[in-house]
């Protein structure tokens, strides 16, 4: 969800919204409709919807929480490239399927390297122009699809820097599709963004791929008539995994020159309860030994353990065996605006990052945050991954201008490190831990208004 899209046929911005125009989407009943995919979309007429950029403000969406802006990252190769014609942002419509915006990548990058190969300073070093695709959450899925539509351009990529890519897909998808339907009190955004999700080609190509259902005494993976009963759609589940098997057929197990930045210490889903429905995400994965088989304790039991992640994308599906993989304390939305994440992607791009880092280390911050707040009501974040909240400071600001709203008091509530926040006005802030070692945790949360609770006409 990192493109603005317009639809077409009414000129109006229909994703990139300002923060009012987004939480007047969220909140509307029919807010969202002109994402829905539709049966023509669904037939391959596509055009209605067209990406016009990379999102250039915030956005936020249920259970996906923040989408920053990647004017940071943009800056941050535009430093080290020669001239600023080398560099081709790619926005996409991120509705669609994966396939399509990998083939559409793939030639976007072809015209690209046979332009920028005809200008003097293509040559850099004596050598001719290669390609290096810097790629975060779905667009490390489209670059590996776009390498295996079209192979030839494997040879002229120099290296692929993703960050946060769900390679393995991400229970959360799942979750998504079902709406939270297990929440007694389950919140208008949530609704609507499982409608919208089952439309759409694109969510269907996140859901894990990876053995996630906890059978018990067993681990079984999703399966296309699971994801219906969820309340997505089988036939784009089908599809899915009909193309993830296609890309496996190609062995695109690897990516050339694999740098993966991973999110790590945040709480995230690995692995999920099925029953009459509903989807009960579980914040553990299991153990497998080297042949894949898994690992069980002495009394026949699948061992769990926590891998933690990125809050989206759970650690072990964000490197698809990359030996180069930076570990970072870090949430999803952040990875693509952190500065030290940055900084590893502009030492890939000038061939110095052996001698970066960091390595992963003890004492990650991970941050936990409610979905449903309202503005005036206090709600309670929560700190994990700490023994003590000494030397660390939690701050709130506005998202659009990081203005500090306010410095919340840590403390400890039931062996926890948590904070009781209030937020002044709806609208979208950015929640900020700073532990003065590893750059901050940060994420967006949406205050909704006390009138929100109901829909508008």
């Amino acid at each position: 969800m990192g493109s603005a899209l317009l639809d077409t046929a009414t000129g109006r911005r229909i994703w990139g919204l300002s923060v009012r125009g987004l939480a007047r989407a969220w909140r509307r009943r029919d807010g969202l409709l002109p994402l829905h995919l539709t049966a023509a979309e669904r037939e391959g007429r596509y055009g209605r919807v067209e990406a016009t950029g990379l999102l250039e403000v915030p956005a936020w969406a249920p259970f996906l929480q923040g989408f920053e802006p990647y004017g940071n990252l943009l800056a941050a190769v535009q430093e080290v490239t020669a001239d600023r014609a080398a560099l081709l942002a790619f926005p996409y419509d991120w509705r669609l399927p994966v396939a399509v915006n990998g083939a559409r990548l793939a030639e976007a990058a072809r015209r690209h390297l046979t332009a920028w190969r005809t200008q003097p300073g293509s040559h850099a070093g004596g050598r001719p122009a290669r390609l290096v695709f810097v790629a975060h959450s779905m667009g490390g899925l489209v670059t590996r699809a776009a390498l295996a539509h079209s192979p030839d351009l494997v040879k002229d990529t120099r290296a692929v820097i993703s960050l946060g890519t769900p390679f393995y897909g991400a229970v959360k998808a799942a979750v998504i599709l079902n709406g939270s339907r297990h929440d007694p009190l389950p919140a208008l955004p949530r609704h609507r963004m499982a409608a919208l999700a089952a439309t759409l080609p694109g969510v269907h190509d996140l859901l894990p791929d990876f053995r996630c259902v906890d059978a018990g005494l067993d681990v079984n993976h999703l399966t296309a008539a699971d994801v219906a009963a969820l309340g997505g759609d089988k036939e784009l589940a089908t599809q899915a995994m009909e193309f993830r098997q296609r890309i496996r057929t190609y062995g695109a197990r690897t990516l050339p020159s694999h740098r993966a930045v991973v999110g790590v210490a945040q709480p995230t889903m690995q692995s999920l309860r099925l029953a009459d429905g509903l989807a009960h995400e579980q914040y553990v994965a299991f153990r497998t030994h080297p042949d894949g088989t898994l690992a069980r304790d002495g009394n026949g039991i699948p061992e769990r353990r926590d891998r933690a992640g990125d809050g989206t994308v759970y650690r072990d599906s964000a490197s698809l065996g990359s030996l180069a993989t930076t570990y970072l304390p870090l949430q999803h939305g952040a990875l693509a605006k952190d500065s030290i994440a940055l900084r590893h992607v502009r030492a890939v791009i000038t061939e110095q990052d052996d001698e970066l880092g960091p390595p992963m280390g003890a004492g990650e911050i991970g941050l936990a945050i409610p979905e449903d707040i309202v503005a005036g009501t206090a709600w309670s974040l929560r700190l994990t991954g700490a023994d003590t909240f000494a030397g660390i400071t939690c701050s709130v600001h506005d998202a659009e201008d990081d203005r500090r709203i306010t410095t919340v008091r840590l403390g400890w509530v039931d062996d926890e490190i948590t904070a009781r926040v209030t937020l002044p006005v709806p609208g979208l802030y950015r929640v900020r831990v700073d532990t003065g070692g590893n750059a901050p945790v940060t994420q967006l949360v949406l205050a909704s208004g006390l009138d929100d609770t109901g829909e508008d006409s």
